[in-house]
């Protein structure tokens, strides 16, 4: 392997130029700010963890995590993830808050990519945590809430599939039971939305046409309350249905919350975390074709850490948003020049001073004798005043010039 050049960088992280991060750090502002007022207060966690801890609790296979020594020959991790730091936390720092507990963060997170085109290594999430609630209010709460960071957000026409993990063990133990290999193979392929895979799948195995038919039918169970009534007919298992009776209860939340309209169930939802044990959900802005956020409710995820306590949350992947989505325009005010000779620096700089404390934007330049800019600040110099005052357009507001008098 030939040795990297000055200018290069490992495959999937990127530089962040001004423009962009100036649009990340408002969509980040805006969402933080959108959280707060729900109740969540902010965490910062650190960007290593022991592998032993939180490396595997977290649902990011073995192969994807980055890992590295310290100088003791401890395996550390670097956070593939922000759920399983802060269920760390929960369990130990705040274990004797009152639950719930509502906490948000942004943070960089990474995991081990194949060198592929448009694939991250390191990349933003922006999230909650609701933890001590295993309610439909606590869902709906969560998902509410993702609707209302993505219009923070500025992503301006989204859509969020909500499905359940429950209902699809129930039905696929009910038509296929104790086979959880296969039961496994076909959540796989639903998590890629190979439907055309799954209905081969389905095919192929020796069933009934009847359970056939059953198993393919979520397929088509993609809409509002009406699949409610619809699920229930596809299976009698105890799971399956209890499931549907918690989507459909957060459902019912979200149309109090009047933002039903941007929701819709799926049933083949499963979420691509193995944490997740109850509802699920993506985002999906019109912009782009991958989810711009996603979440779920994680019930036994605390218990490895020694809390056993309900929980659920979303991350935002402010990447994608920062990238694809145009809602927000930051436009950045025009910097004031000030520009000085030596004997008037102490003059211009207590200026600059003042001007920054009033929320402008100053940047200082010194002129040399030789300088035509010091020249021309003399030809238009004020007795007794010691600035001029000109304009560079489209490059600074305004240009104060302190020089000698004339």
């Amino acid at each position: 392997m030939s040795k990297p050049k000055g200018f290069e960088k490992p495959a999937g992280v990127r530089d962040y130029l001004p423009h962009v991060v100036d649009k990340l750090r408002r969509i980040e502002h805006r969402v933080l700010e959108c959280m707060g007022s729900w109740g969540y207060r902010q965490i910062i966690t650190p960007s290593m963890e022991y592998y032993d801890t939180v490396g595997v609790a977290s649902s990011t296979s073995d192969k994807k995590l980055f890992k590295l020594l310290n100088n003791r020959g401890t395996t550390l991790v670097l956070r593939s993830d922000m759920t399983a730091p802060i269920a760390r936390v929960v369990s130990s720092l705040l274990k004797e808050e009152k639950l719930p507990l509502r906490l948000s963060y942004h943070a960089n997170v990474f995991r081990a990519i194949e060198e592929e085109a448009g694939r991250e290594a390191e990349f933003f999430q922006t999230g909650v945590e609701l933890v001590g609630d295993d309610s439909p209010e606590a869902d709906a709460e969560v998902v509410a809430l993702a609707i209302a960071s993505l219009k923070a957000a500025g992503v301006q026409s989204f859509k969020i599939a909500m499905g359940h993990v429950g209902f699809l063990n129930g039905l696929f133990e009910e038509i296929v039971p104790g086979q959880k290999e296969l039961q496994e193979e076909l959540k796989e392929v639903l998590l890629k939305r190979d439907y055309v895979g799954y209905r081969e799948k389905i095919d192929a195995l020796p069933l009934e046409d009847d359970k056939k038919e059953r198993m393919s039918a979520i397929l088509r169970l993609r809409g509002g309350k009406e699949i409610c009534s619809k699920a229930e007919q596809l299976s009698a298992s105890r799971e399956a249905r209890s499931s549907m009776n918690h989507l459909c209860s957060v459902w019912e939340v979200l149309e109090a919350y009047g933002v039903s309209q941007h929701v819709l169930i799926d049933l083949t939802m499963i979420g691509d975390f193995s944490y997740y044990t109850g509802m699920t959900f993506e985002g999906y802005a019109a912009e782009l074709g991958s989810p711009v956020c996603s979440g779920g409710r994680y019930d036994k995820l605390l218990k490895q850490f020694g809390k056993d306590v309900h929980a659920t949350g979303f991350a935002l992947k402010t990447n994608r948003i920062v990238d694809g989505v145009r809602g927000i325009r930051v436009e950045q005010p025009l910097p004031v020049l000030i520009e000085y000779t030596k004997e008037h620096r102490a003059e211009a700089l207590s200026r600059a001073g003042e001007l920054r404390s009033e929320g402008r934007i100053v940047v200082t330049r010194l002129m040399a004798r030789d300088d035509d800019r010091y020249n021309q600040a003399i030809e238009m110099g004020e007795q007794g005043s010691n600035y001029a005052v000109s304009m560079l357009q489209g490059k600074y507001e305004k240009v104060y010039t302190y020089s000698n008098s004339i």
